[in-house]
């Protein structure tokens, strides 16, 4: 399979644009997908450069409902007239994040969109196709990520702590080859991690996304836990991929930890699986 990020916080070139937000492109032997769509259109520009026809996608999952991976869903669906899109039914929550500054922001998706007849919402767990599917409902034997603080939900009229219930997983399996995609891990990525393998009995060979150690509304993790992460990850024996919200700093400090087990996938790059 071959992986080509189309938006990420960073680009490897000057010719690609890049913005706080993520957007990845996958190809199988059978299905050109989707998984997630950055903060606006700007996923269609950086596909173009990259050889990618949007108007061929077969399915788009969007991770969780947050403008920086579902903000250009309205330029997807006048792009492409086919596909699905897979997304939590909790996906058009309203959603914000209290910033440094104290002021509020709505961070969640276009709510004129929720009622389009191409959007497919799931559950705990859903089946796209053999070998390709979806999880959420993560259990949580480790805190989540510090940085989720400041991050909220509107529920019965009052702004309460996201517990991202609206976050969910992707699995592609090809060629005896596991691949697991994080948007952002707001559940942490141990925990997973931990619950793929629950779901599965196996760790996956290759995990792509990012793992939110860094924040534009709460703390950054701190290095004692993005060491311990660090050394989990290491002994998995999966091949990890970072981007995003991991932070340059906390990718520096798990790389000096993992080596060649990770490495960070800006715009513009492209990987084999």
């Amino acid at each position: 399979m071959i992986i080509k990020a189309l938006v990420e916080n960073t680009a490897m070139a000057e010719e690609y644009g890049s913005e706080h937000g993520l957007s990845l492109y996958m190809e199988t032997k059978k299905e050109k997908i989707l998984f997630d769509l950055g903060a606006s259109g700007l996923f269609l520009q950086n596909a173009e450069k990259l050889g990618v026809d949007i108007a061929g996608v077969d399915f788009l999952v969007i991770s969780h409902g947050h403008y920086d991976h579902g903000g250009g869903l309205k330029a997807f669906l006048e792009k492409n007239r086919k596909a699905r899109v897979y997304l939590h039914q909790q996906a058009f929550g309203k959603y914000y994040a209290r910033r440094a500054a104290g002021n509020l922001e709505y961070i969640g998706l276009d709510q004129d969109l929720k009622g389009n007849s191409r959007l497919v919402f799931t559950g705990d767990e859903y089946s796209i196709a053999e070998g390709v599917w979806l999880f959420s409902k993560v259990s949580r034997k480790e805190p989540r990520p510090r940085a989720n603080a400041g991050l909220l939900v509107e529920h019965n009229g009052q702004l309460v702590e996201d517990d991202f219930a609206h976050e969910q997983n992707f699995v592609l399996k090809e060629d005896g080859k596991t691949l697991l995609v994080t948007g952002c891990a707001h559940n942490g990525i141990i925990n997973i991690v931990e619950h793929f393998h629950s779901l599965t009995g196996r760790m996956p060979g290759y995990v792509i996304g990012g793992f939110h150690l860094s924040s534009r509304s709460g703390p950054n993790e701190d290095f004692a836990t993005i060491e311990r992460i660090g050394k989990y990850l290491m002994n998995t024996g999966a091949k990890y991929y970072t981007c995003h919200c991991t932070g340059m700093e906390a990718y520096e400090r798990l790389k000096s930890i993992m080596g060649d087990a990770i490495d960070y996938l800006a715009t513009g790059r492209e990987i084999g699986i």
